[in-house]
């Protein structure tokens, strides 16, 4: 049986967080575990406004020791992780326990707001967990705020700011471009340290994308740990966050989430 750890925060409304990852490691047939790092609730009286409630470093600590100490996996992922201080423990127990096949997904945001959930954490993203990462996984603004490459609106300053994020540390880069630069069709791009490589589908006219970044980063995670090279693990994971995105649903008349049965589930 493959494992696979998510340390990450739990999005309430279940379409992104850890939630998603778990929901993405069982399609991929991996056995997933949780640390919980923060609770992202959202207020319906507010317009959906996001609430966040850190987990404190203790009960943080706890959980990892249970895995890491405890079980063992075969590749992790991180998520949200929403202070300094956080970042740091994350980053001095994955040392602790020598883990291998990181993904750095290097949460900012949460989906529907543009302004950083904490600067300094975002410094400490770089500095703490890059040079750990097998592969960092930023969107379009992550990408920007991690390199300082602005605005990241062409292919090409894209992968200017691959180079700067993989000098940072990490192993390979993945920047999810998606349908924010301008192209025919939705980019992503990847980068070992050597060679670039353009993963493209078709765009989806959709805003059923909560989730997205997530549960792209959790299907790498997955297929890593199934023992897939890095290339192979992305290419698996751009099919099935496509088809996901392709059949994702209104939850509610704020948000619409993938799907991640999308390939299981044909109804």
């Amino acid at each position: 049986m493959f494992k696979a750890l998510t340390i990450a925060g739990s999005d309430t409304s279940g379409g992104a967080g850890l939630e998603a990852d778990l929901k993405t490691f069982q399609e991929f047939s991996v056995y997933g575990m949780a640390a919980i790092t923060v609770i992202v609730a959202q207020n319906p009286k507010t317009g959906w406004a996001h609430d966040v409630y850190p987990v404190d470093l203790k009960t943080i600590e706890a959980q990892i020791d249970t895995v890491l100490g405890g079980i063992g996996v075969d590749a992790l992922k991180t998520g949200m992780l929403p202070s300094e201080e956080i970042i740091r423990l994350v980053a001095r127990k994955l040392k602790e326990y020598g883990a291998k096949n990181i993904v750095i997904d290097p949460v900012m945001v949460c989906k529907g707001t543009d302004e950083v959930v904490n600067p300094v954490a975002a410094d400490a993203i770089k500095t703490e967990l890059l040079p750990l990462a097998t592969i960092t996984t930023p969107n379009i603004f992550e990408a920007a705020q991690l390199s300082g490459v602005r605005p990241l609106d062409t292919v090409d300053k894209v992968k200017e700011a691959a180079k700067i994020i993989h000098s940072l540390g990490a192993q390979n880069v993945l920047i999810k471009g998606g349908r924010k630069l301008g192209t025919a069709e939705a980019v992503d791009v990847f980068y070992d340290g050597k060679d670039f490589e353009l993963f493209q589908t078709p765009i989806i006219d959709t805003t059923y994308t909560h989730g997205a970044g997530c549960t792209t980063a959790a299907a790498i995670t997955a297929n890593l740990a199934k023992g897939l090279s890095v290339r192979d693990a992305v290419f698996e994971a751009k099919m099935f966050i496509t088809a996901a995105i392709a059949r994702g649903f209104k939850l509610n008349e704020y948000v619409g989430a993938v799907r991640h049965s999308a390939l299981r589930d044909r109804d």
